[in-house]
């Protein structure tokens, strides 16, 4: 009986006018998503080549590790054809030195306002947007529908388990929607790898896990189209519930979450970090100059009463401990504004993820957000992208500041000794000799593992699956109960 109530629920989707609509527009739009996504990647895959390139450059013509201006690039992820996420949001570079904070500069929406404006149309979107109104298209009228036509009171006029039919029209309507869709994602996959996208086997294991998370997002929606059918009597009442419900769930809840989060935990601005930085930078600076004076007048008390040669003679002795001083100081001052720039940004960090957090699980309360927030953190290009990569371009600064300050020292002794051997003046800077950068370090991109990506989607694919549950549940108990004649 199943099998035969089953059949005749395939057979109802697939011979339909709109089944032929539908696949057509789902193809076309999840194509052409993807082949827009590899193209955007490639884009930004050469200006990361070329920003490196132009680094490189800069690097191997300086003549002083003094004149070196560092940076560190965000390397562009192939994952993000599929979940774009912030990728186009946040910087893709930002400068490495202890003056400047660390900060990710020029998204692609920055250089570009108008992407910014109409936003990027992505597998995820097409799953979240589209492809879940089309479950509600064809499943508002699943059990109501067939009352009105009078084919729901003929089928049990025979002996129908209440059961069978219910989980017949379900598991039909799940077959018929889903099975052709993976049509057009498996040329989608085709299509990544003819175009030459590195995708690792970490990557498509992300790709694999984000099918499970649309089919079980695209399961909640059929199973809520079974459950409003099932309660109402008019297919016209049910298309109207089920649309505000899906209007609700999928536009104003994620939205709304988010905004309720901002009013009830306000972080400080960007502008209110950067004041605080550039006061706390100029303050710091003013004191160096200070305390350079006074040590500059403590050693003019000193050779108080000398004449000039021995004047001479007390500076070429002491000239080295006095640099060796001065560097100290000056060393301490960036290490100060690292710090202080730490301290602040590691609060505005915590700030923001508890701001998250109280968005996240608010939003929470729609499959849309949790399927959201699913696809974004297992593609890498959820909200902490940004925090990853200034953490490692924090870390990297540390290692970095250390090698340059180690070679400007050097860079100084070199310069006193070939002051002493032309006996000459000669002034700190540059030569026309080009410095030897082979051991530069190198900043290295975070890369998260298939767990780490999963970890924090657990309670969203938890979610997605109780909701799915819930929603099939209701259906069932309410077709039990419902009036076939």
């Amino acid at each position: 009986m199943f099998s035969t109530l089953l059949e005749k629920e395939l057979k109802a989707i697939l011979l339909s006018p709109k089944f032929v609509a539908t696949f057509a527009v789902c193809t076309l739009l999840i194509l052409l998503s993807v082949f827009i996504g590899i193209q955007e990647y490639k884009a930004g895959v050469e200006q990361y080549t070329t920003a490196q390139e132009l680094l490189d450059q800069e690097v191997r013509e300086a003549t002083s590790w003094w004149s070196i201006g560092n940076r560190a690039f965000r390397e562009p992820n192939p994952v993000q054809i599929f979940a774009a996420g912030v990728e186009n949001d946040i910087g893709r570079f930002s400068r490495v030195n202890a003056q400047a904070p660390i900060k990710l500069q020029q998204s692609a929406y920055s250089d570009n306002p108008l992407f910014a404006f109409f936003r990027s149309i992505d597998f995820t979107f097409i799953v979240q947007v589209v492809l879940s109104l089309f479950a509600i298209l064809f499943t508002y009228n699943a059990i109501n529908g067939e009352r009105e036509s009078g084919t729901l009171k003929l089928a049990f006029s025979n002996a129908v388990p209440r059961g069978q039919f219910v989980a017949a029209k379900f598991a039909g309507a799940w077959l018929g929607l889903t099975i052709p869709i993976l049509i057009p994602i498996l040329i989608s996959m085709l299509l990544v790898m003819v175009l030459g996208v590195p995708m690792t086997g970490v990557g498509w294991s992300k790709v694999g896990m984000l099918l499970g998370a649309s089919v079980l997002y695209f399961t909640f929606f059929i199973a809520l189209g079974l459950l409003v059918s099932a309660l109402t009597k008019h297919s016209n009442v049910s298309f109207l519930v089920l649309l505000v419900a899906w209007v609700v769930l999928v536009l104003i809840v994620p939205r709304a979450g988010t905004m309720l989060a901002g009013q009830m935990r306000p972080t400080a601005s960007v502008a209110e970090i950067e004041s605080k930085m550039d006061r706390f930078q100029t303050e710091r600076w003013r004191t160096f100059v200070e305390d350079q004076s006074a040590m500059w007048e403590r050693r003019t008390a000193e050779m108080q009463g000398l004449t000039g040669d021995e004047r001479a003679e007390y500076s070429a002795n002491n000239r080295e401990a006095w640099d060796a001083e001065q560097s100290d100081m000056r060393a301490q001052v960036e290490i100060d504004l690292a710090e202080f720039n730490r301290k602040l940004n590691e609060e505005l960090r915590n700030e923001k993820a508890e701001q998250e957090r109280l968005a996240f699980t608010l939003s929470r309360f729609s499959p849309a957000s949790s399927y959201q927030l699913t696809a974004m953190n297992l593609a890498g290009t959820n909200t902490t992208l940004k925090q990853r990569y200034e953490e490692a371009i924090f870390d990297y600064r540390d290692q970095y500041s250390a090698f340059a300050l180690q070679k400007r020292q050097e860079e100084r002794a070199a310069q006193r000794e070939r002051q002493r051997n032309t006996q000459g003046v000669m002034f700190l800077g540059s030569t026309d000799e080009t410095i030897d950068a082979s051991e530069m370090p190198r900043f290295v991109a975070p890369v998260e593992s298939t767990a780490e990506a999963l970890q924090p989607s657990v309670i969203d694919l938890g979610l997605l699956s109780l909701y799915g549950l819930l929603a099939f549940a209701g259906a069932f108990v309410a077709f039990l109960r419902y009036d076939v004649r």
